[in-house]
């Protein structure tokens, strides 16, 4: 590392450059080629993330229900309030529409009222058979339709939260895909160009409003939105990026040069993804926009510097050797430490953030060298600045913020204490106010009609994320003793008393609607057969649609008859109450199937959200002190002081705190998204950190290591960048306020506010807490002056080494 910071090391790298253009052009060409190749290779995800380890006990309960019932997220449900839909023109609209969805090859199972089975009792042959209870020869009729509305409502308990809601007229059908499509492509392209079609065909003919939701329909839609909004947020960084840089040089080549070196970057980026064969998730989506809101900064820093050098002494040639050499370290310490915050996410355990942090930080990484390798050449090829083009070395504006700057460092340090303190107290008290959001449904775009719609069946059933329930009885055909039924049922009725969730579907329902057909369909019977009654009614039950299609019983018993599965709806309340939930659930369980005797497993896609959750925020900590040992690693080597340390981590920790706070006042919970922001933005806001103590460290050595000159020296030579570098930042982040997802909004405010208040701690409370070690520092600045004049050259070595070659 000593060797990398050296002069030699970065004098090298700037002849290599200089000397062979014509070959780096080709390679990064070759390269991007080669990545464009791999963009077929890309694959979008086709479900949720999952946060939590493979071998966690969640993941294995999860993937142990999956084995005995398959994907448990195959459900689509369809529905209406409309009472024009028992209208015999409506009916036969709606009967057409689900014959045809029943016949795609990835439908399983169609459940409506125009194809609804009822049960009869067929005495003869001691079974139940399946008659249809509408006759389609009648539905021409209002009065037959009226009695067949009359008869779902009133007679068919076993179908209500299901197929209808009583007390409000709601009426949906239920839509079971291939449990094998689930997660596969061909779901997506089942919902957006077979069902959606049908829906919308149905709409315009009936001019009634449907509502459709479901795991399978909200996974598609989401994941459509996620494409969607990667266009818009490349689209719109560059364009607020390219304009802010082009305000700040007024230089269409600079500007030019800046957007091909991130549009490359971008192109890197979707070929890692296609080479690494990760999925394009909500997360890795960010990375191509991360590259242009990172790049553009280190364009800034780099094009400053080299009109800064080229003001001095208007030669051309100096002054790009002069930006590799004299910048080297401090880009390369600044980009390193960006990538390592991403980095850190890789010791989650987790796929989903190991996949992100990999290519965020290979991405950012290769931005770097990008903007190293190109932007040397390419001003090696044109003409000389202009004097307009160095306008902005000198602005009015930038000259009386650096001054302010200045003076509050040098006279109001005790204001300057006294604030981060206030806001430091300020920011510990909101951190406490902070609520941590387990909600699959959090994040996703609320302005897009599919959400309402699961707002829809939220009020009217009681939800769509499915809470799944597995008991083990550990014997076969242990499910249909009537001693287990009625234990289920003991448990559904606790289900049915928590308001969050919906009415319980299992093989209880059937084994009541098969004592109600027993009984001539009398709806008073619909409850567990009696002792007397089971040997008979359980008898029926069992021979009832044996290998058939419509054998509902399949679902939810296991083929060894050893495992039963309960399935229940949840009501999406940010996920605050799902582990009162489950507590409440497993209290009742344990009592009703006590170990080792049975095993019940609680689990399903919002349990498993909402643990992922609690663990990633579990390695929040432990990933931000990966990240500030990392820093402190890195200024440790630049100044072998562990005071310097401390100042580096200080400034950066301040504006943590200050969000966080700032996230319990305004209520914005802790949640996937909006976790990922700490571990970002520390990231980011520590480049003007190393920026501008990189910066010192030389000017130390050109000062005679007189602290105070060297400090107001750095803000001379490097505050103007770090100020234009954090603005580009605030707004390029800013960008993702555009996303119709709650927490790619969240991400994107909650980093663009840190990152302000990063760049206002390191050009005021850093420099402030360098100033008041002042002697300390001083001394041991002294003691290593050795180490310092061979990381860094000054103006007079730089030319003696140029002259020398």
């Amino acid at each position: 590392m000593k060797k990398l910071l050296s002069i030699g090391f970065w004098e090298l790298i700037a002849r290599i450059i200089l000397r062979n253009r014509i070959l780096i052009i080709s390679i990064v060409t070759l390269i991007t080629i080669l990545l464009a190749s791999q963009w077929k290779n890309i694959i979008f995800t086709q479900t949720e993330a999952n946060l939590i380890p493979a071998d966690d006990k969640v993941n294995v309960d999860y993937n142990n229900f999956l084995d005995k019932f398959g994907e448990e997220g195959n459900l689509i449900v369809i529905a209406t309030k409309d009472p024009k839909l028992f209208t015999p023109k409506v009916f036969k609209a709606w009967s057409e529409m689900m014959s045809t969805i029943s016949k795609h090859k990835e439908v399983d199972l169609v459940i409506s009222v125009d194809n609804l089975k009822v049960l009869t009792k067929n005495d003869s042959l001691e079974k139940f058979a399946l008659k249809n209870l509408v006759d389609k020869s009648k539905v021409e009729k209002q009065n037959y339709l009226n009695q067949i509305k009359s008869e779902l409502l009133n007679n068919l308990p076993f179908y209500e939260g299901l197929l209808f809601n009583k007390k409000t007229g709601s009426i949906r059908s239920a839509i079971y895909l291939d449990k094998k499509i689930v997660n596969t492509k061909a779901r997506k392209e089942y919902v957006l160009n077979s069902l959606i079609p049908e829906i919308e065909k149905f709409e315009n003919e009936t001019k009634i409003d449907l509502r459709a939701s479901g795991m399978p329909y909200i996974r598609t839609l989401n994941a459509k939105t996620i494409i969607d909004e990667i266009g818009l947020f490349i689209g719109a960084a560059l364009l607020i990026t390219g304009l802010i840089f082009f305000i700040f040089f007024r230089s269409f080549r600079a500007t030019l040069i800046s957007l091909i070196i991130v549009i490359i970057g971008v192109m890197w980026s979707f070929g890692l993804l296609g080479l690494l064969g990760y999925e394009v998730t909500v997360l890795t989506a960010l990375v191509p926009t991360l590259v242009i809101v990172i790049g553009i900064p280190n364009c800034i820093f780099l094009i400053n510097k080299y009109h800064q050098e080229f003001a001095k002494h208007a030669n051309k040639a100096k002054a790009l050797q002069r930006v590799i050499t004299k910048t080297g370290t401090a880009t390369f310490m600044t980009n390193l430490t960006t990538a390592f915050g991403f980095a850190t996410f890789i010791g989650t355990n987790n796929d989903l953030l190991i996949e992100f942090g990999i290519v965020s930080s290979i991405a950012i990484m290769c931005i770097y060298l990008l903007c190293v390798f190109i932007i040397p050449i390419f001003f090696s090829f044109i003409s000389s600045p202009l004097n307009r083009h160095l306008l902005h070395l000198n602005r009015d504006y930038l000259n009386s913020f650096m001054k302010w700057i200045v003076n509050t460092v040098k006279y109001k340090k005790v204001e300057v204490y006294s604030v981060a303190v206030v806001l430091l107290i300020v920011g510990l008290i909101g951190i406490h106010k902070i609520k941590i959001s387990g909600s699959i449904l959090e994040d996703m775009p609320k302005k897009t009609s599919f959400f309402n719609d699961i707002l829809f069946f939220e009020k009217e059933f009681n939800g769509v994320l499915p809470l799944e329930i597995m008991i083990d009885t550990k014997r076969k055909k242990g499910v249909m003793k009537l001693s287990t039924l009625k234990r289920m049922d003991e448990l559904e009725e606790t289900i049915t008393d928590i308001p969050e969730l919906s009415k319980p579907l299992s093989v209880v329902s059937l084994i009541k609607y098969s004592k109600q057909a027993y009984y001539n369909n009398n709806p008073e019977f619909f409850e567990l057969p009696t002792a007397q009654e089971q040997s008979f009614i359980l008898s029926y039950a069992k021979n009832a649609t044996q290998n058939s299609k419509e054998n509902l019983m399949k679902s939810y018993v296991d083929s060894t008859g050893q495992y039963a599965r309960i399935t229940t709806f949840i009501k999406d309340e940010n996920g605050k109450n799902m582990e009162a939930i489950e507590e409440q659930i497993r209290a009742k369980a344990n009592k009703l199937f006590p170990s080792p005797r049975y095993e019940v497993i609680i689990t399903g896609k919002p349990s498993v959200f909402q643990k992922g959750t609690k663990y990633l925020l579990d390695n929040l900590v432990s990933s931000l002190i990966l990240a500030f040992l990392l820093t402190g690693g890195l200024v440790a080597i630049m100044f072998r002081s562990f005071k310097m340390v401390i100042v580096s981590i200080v400034p950066n920790l301040l504006p943590l705190i200050m969000t966080a706070g700032l996230m319990g006042f305004l209520n914005i919970p802790l949640k996937p998204s909006t976790i990922l922001v700490f571990g970002i933005a520390f990231g980011l806001s520590v480049d003007d950190t190393l920026r501008f103590l990189a910066q010192y460290r030389l000017e130390l050595s050109r000062n005679e290591w007189k602290i105070k000159k060297s400090v107001f020296a750095t803000f001379d030579d490097a505050g103007i960048s770090m100020f234009y570098t954090s603005i580009v930042l605030f707004f390029g982040f800013s960008v993702f306020m555009l996303s119709s997802f709650g927490g790619t909004v969240a991400l994107g405010g909650l980093v663009a506010l840190t990152l302000f208040f990063g760049m206002l701690s390191n050009l005021v409370l850093l420099p402030s807490l360098v100033l008041s070690l002042n002697r300390t520092l001083a001394n041991e600045q002294e003691f290593i002056k050795p180490t310092i004049d061979i990381l860094e050259p000054t103006d007079e070595e730089v030319d003696a080494i140029e002259k020398k070659d």
